[in-house]
């Protein structure tokens, strides 16, 4: 998935067992959806956190993150609830969103399946920008407000 490509529709559970699906993420605003490899791991925690401490800059440009991995629903809520994140976290256990994103990997020793990347999707469901590093835990979040700004600027 890259800039301009055209997100298809998905649906997952998030962190409180309810159903979200990405239209009714776009409802209110462009999303953020960063892809982490485990809940609650340390790199994941720092990026995670960093998401959260940027929330009055996301929600003043009219957008929200929206975190996801592999992790099952019970861990997607201890991570959430032990980091008042604020934003929802998605449970996506076969890895078939991560696997549209090229966010998987197939093989990596403790399961570690997931791709730390993140995508900016506007409300049309195009990708606005990507953006990948799998140790550059803060840029993340920095990089996904600089695109938005962009496209708000254009």
């Amino acid at each position: 998935m890259k800039s301009g490509d055209m997100v298809d529709e998905f649906e997952l559970t998030d962190e409180t067992g309810a159903t979200r699906t990405l239209s009714g993420l776009l409802a209110d605003g462009p999303i953020v959806l960063f892809f982490y490899p485990m809940a609650s791991s340390g790199g994941c925690t720092r990026e995670a956190c960093h998401f959260r401490d940027l929330a009055a800059e996301f929600a003043e440009l009219g957008a929200t993150p929206v975190g996801i991995s592999g992790d099952d629903v019970s861990a997607q809520h201890t991570f959430a609830s032990a980091h008042s994140l604020g934003y929802p976290l998605l449970s996506d256990p076969g890895h078939t969103v991560a696997k549209r994103f090229d966010a998987y990997r197939r093989w990596l020793p403790g399961g570690l399946h997931t791709r730390r990347r993140t995508f900016v999707i506007g409300t049309d469901r195009r990708v606005v920008a990507e953006f990948s590093s799998e140790t550059n835990f803060d840029a993340h979040a920095d990089e996904a407000l600089a695109a938005l700004r962009r496209v708000r600027a254009a």
